[in-house]
């Protein structure tokens, strides 16, 4: 009796333990971790230090939009102003922009043909999307406007 109740007592603890695992990652996905300072839904990368590099290249001042279940976002916007550190999945082609990157978050990219002799308007860059997995506050203050 004694064994059968240890039993499922480990058995309790290890489905608790396998629920706190991180989710795989999807094939057109990374997961990435990025230090920077948030501002409503939209989170600015920040620079990044020797003690905190980050997981993926992105450039500093780069924007993306959080997407996350509501409680989370609500303690990330109690945040703003501080500098914090976001996890989560982004898609790798929105993390590969075309062009080429001068530095700076600048990148030079070619244009859309011309027709007609009319001057095409600048297509409008929509930030990166990120489902946020977590966040943890980071070392720094961020940048006043």
């Amino acid at each position: 009796m004694k064994l059968s109740v240890a039993a499922i007592g480990v058995a309790v603890l290890a489905v608790s333990l396998g629920a706190q695992e991180k989710k795989p990652v999807p094939k057109n996905s990374q997961r990435v971790s990025i230090p920077g300072c948030a501002r409503g839904y939209i989170f600015t990368a920040g620079r990044r230090t020797a003690d905190q590099p980050g997981s993926a290249d992105i450039p500093e001042g780069m924007h993306l939009r959080m997407n996350g279940p509501k409680s989370m976002i609500s303690e990330i916007k109690a945040h703003e102003g501080s500098m914090i550190e976001i996890t989560g999945l982004v898609r790798k082609g929105q993390l590969n922009p075309s062009g080429v990157g001068i530095g700076g978050g600048v990148r030079i990219s070619p244009g859309p043909g011309s027709s007609g002799g009319t001057t095409p308007s600048a297509p409008m860059m929509r930030p990166v999307d990120i489902d946020l997995e977590g966040w943890r506050p980071a070392v720094g203050d961020c940048p006043a406007r």
